[in-house]
């Protein structure tokens, strides 16, 4: 997107016609989005597609009230009439004439070698077809494969009444392999997803032949699985699959929004331990390269690093501008939006634990009987209680301190504050987990996890062994 996409002379009359009936606050949000998503199932092509869209969605603000208003229209005509409604949305206020004065554009983008809307197509069912025939080679016993492959480009541009313009391209490429196995003990199934942000480059074929193994692999794994048992067990999660638990049981509760509502276990709570002195959350949309990163958020603030728990005690939560302009504080840059079409709400970006001291090795060793954890598949949370509920779509059983057993897919069940206090040992093994989609509202944005690997000294198991 050129800075000029909206020119800046239209974008001060634009909010200026947003705040004319007395508005404190307007900004214009403006979003050119491509995509590209192939799908092969089976052997065949079952999608091979690309969309494109662009719009501007307004937002004015007068003190506790927020008009909005959206169009796809970015005429001079489309975005003044989207500005009116968004000002008539808050009603007649004081009438001032606000003076709008522009700041310097700041610009930001993504670095990339190839965008990944733009590959040829040939060449996208090429590395589709050479995942299929990896995954299919790696074992007999796999008789379904899909394999997905998509990307976009976004292009923001953002300004507001306190002066700030702000550009932005975002890329993110996505690759998955889904495979299922199939034996005497029936099918089970084997994912390996790839996420970043970042161009089509990173879709080596090392990377698509080892995702292909890996998903093959679990899948074949799990042939040999035997029924979880059930019941409060000690449980390892491996280093980066854990990290979705924690984005839910407790991330969602360390949002603003929720906060202000009084629907978060966590409200009030600051400077409170709320957790194990082992436990450092942070949210970091700084993180490049990963799916969760953001150079600005929606809002056209910064990402930051936000620590939220530090030792076990809660020090901060995750702001957009609303609920910090509300709390008289400045924002974290955590205002997400799924799009031109939606107001921008308090959202993780890259959310995680940081590494402890302890070997990941030894903290198997030294767990007598319990769950291995090496994937985990969805979950939900009552972010009011922190109730969750989680599936386990790759586990093993411990046994004398190692790793034994294969186990069929199972959950685990818990409370989010009561599962911070039980991590009792964390090692130094971090990495990040595979790309995630958070939903809140009814919207959609990319996020990231990870952890080290660690305990948890007591998870409900609900498991099927009798």
């Amino acid at each position: 997107m050129r800075a000029d996409l909206v020119d800046s002379d239209l974008i001060e009359r634009v909010l200026r016609t947003a705040l004319r009936r007395g508005g404190d606050f307007a900004e214009i949000f403006v979003e050119d989005r491509g995509s590209r998503a192939a799908v092969l199932d089976q052997r065949r092509v079952e999608t091979l597609g690309s969309g494109h869209e662009r719009g501007a969605g307004i937002r004015v603000i007068a003190g506790a009230t927020t008009g909005f208003a959206h169009t796809a229209d970015l005429s001079e005509a489309g975005l003044l009439s989207a500005a009116e409604a968004a000002a008539t949305a808050v009603g007649e206020r004081d009438g001032r004439v606000h003076e709008i004065a522009l700041g310097a554009t700041q610009r930001h983008r993504t670095e990339v070698g190839e965008s990944p809307v733009s590959v040829d197509k040939e060449r996208v069912i090429e590395q589709l077809r050479r995942a299929d025939d990896v995954a299919r080679g790696a074992a007999g016993s796999i008789a379904q494969v899909q394999v997905s492959v998509g990307g976009s480009t976004r292009r923001l541009l953002i300004a507001n009444s306190n002066g700030l313009v702000v550009t932005d391209e975002q890329v993110r490429t996505r690759f998955a392999v889904a495979c299922v196995a199939e034996g005497d003990g029936g099918m089970q199934t084997g994912y390996r997803p790839f996420g970043a942000t970042g161009g089509y480059e990173l879709l080596t074929d090392d990377l698509i032949d080892e995702a292909a193994r890996a998903a093959a692999r679990q899948a074949v794994t799990k042939l040999g699985a035997r029924p979880a048992p059930s019941g409060d067990l000690p449980v390892v999660l491996a280093g980066g699959t854990g990290g979705i638990l924690f984005h839910e049981a407790c991330g969602h509760g360390l949002e603003a929004d929720a906060v202000a509502k009084e629907a978060s276990v966590y409200a009030g709570r600051r400077g409170e331990r709320v957790a194990s002195p082992l436990v450092t959350l942070v949210d970091d949309g700084t993180v490049a390269g990963e799916w969760g990163h953001v150079a600005v958020d929606d809002e056209g603030h910064a990402g930051t690093r936000t620590v939220l728990i530090e030792n076990g005690v809660l020090v901060d939560y995750m702001w957009d501008y609303l609920r910090a302009r509300s709390a008289g504080r400045g924002h974290s840059g955590n205002g997400r939006r799924q799009g031109y079409q939606y107001l921008p709400m308090v959202r993780m970006t890259n959310t995680f634990l940081l590494a402890g001291d302890s070997d990941a090795e030894e903290i198997v060793a030294q767990t007598p009987y319990g769950i291995y954890v090496a994937q985990l598949g969805g979950g939900q949370v009552n972010t009011t209680t922190g109730d969750f509920v989680f599936g386990a779509t790759s586990a093993f059983l411990i046994e004398g301190g190692r790793i034994t057993t294969p186990l069929r897919d199972c959950n685990l069940i818990g409370n989010g504050p009561t599962i911070l206090q039980r991590v009792d040992a964390v090692a130094g093994d971090f990495s990040m987990g595979g790309p995630g989609t958070c939903g809140k509202n009814g919207q959609q944005v990319p996020v990231g996890t990870g952890q080290p690997t660690l305990r948890l000294s007591a998870v409900t198991v609900g498991g099927t062994a009798t």
